[in-house]
């Protein structure tokens, strides 16, 4: 049976759950990274009630190996207090981030065995957006570390299409290394995609209904 048959994801919304996304959280952000000492303030428990908070789990044959979180009420507050070095001078990214509907997508971790596996970080994008776009928010933005070998830099840029906007070194993970914020306009990313007919279009949209999450990305206007 291939990867694509055994994989899944599911919504955190219990505390099984949160068991076996703080498994890979444990494997990866505290064991290999050393980015974090206290998983559970890290995903608190609370975090299961909070609505403006939606984590998200990859499973292979039922077994944790993949975790994103989407956060879809950004603390300006903290984003002030990162002091950006904006990359493009034109953008005012704490006032963009005041005037859109964005959702902070992170949190993103794969177990090393399955890291290279394309699709695990695939299925946990396509349960963000979904929701994400649900919600009726317009913008995903994250932050990926410029010196982690294993960053989803390239796999943001290249096969997803977000843009760098901004650079900062202070966060909220034990990380001595620049960071880079990135910004990704989801409908037009969308449209995009699917006038190019990509594979990662057509896993992402798989049983979107033109009626539905379709129209709201504008995609079902296209010919």
């Amino acid at each position: 049976m291939s990867l694509k048959d055994r994989l899944s994801v599911r919504k955190v919304e219990d505390a099984a759950a949160r068991v076996g996304a703080l498994e890979v959280l444990e494997d990866v952000y505290r064991s290999e990274k050393g980015w974090v000492t206290d998983l559970d303030s890290f995903f608190p428990a609370e975090d299961l009630e909070r609505p403006e908070v939606a984590w998200f789990v990859a499973e292979v044959d039922g077994r944790p190996i993949g975790v994103t979180r989407v956060l879809f009420e950004i603390p300006v507050e903290l984003y002030r207090a990162y002091k950006f070095d904006v990359v493009d001078e034109s953008l005012d990214v704490e006032a963009f981030i005041r005037d859109h509907k964005i959702a902070e997508v992170g949190r993103f971790a794969v177990v090393p065995k399955y890291r290279k596996k394309i699709l695990v970080a695939a299925i946990l994008m396509r349960a963000a957006a979904t929701e994400t776009i649900e919600r009726g928010f317009t913008h995903f933005i994250t932050d990926v570390f410029e010196s982690d070998p294993n960053s989803p830099y390239k796999f943001h840029q290249k096969v997803l299409g977000f843009k760098t906007v901004a650079t900062h070194n202070i966060g909220d993970l034990k990380h001595m290394g620049r960071r880079i914020t990135m910004l990704l306009e989801i409908k037009g990313t969308l449209q995009t995609m699917r006038a190019q007919n990509t594979w990662i279009y057509r896993f992402i949209t798989k049983g979107w209904s033109e009626g539905g999450l379709m129209t709201r990305t504008g995609i079902a206007e296209i010919s």
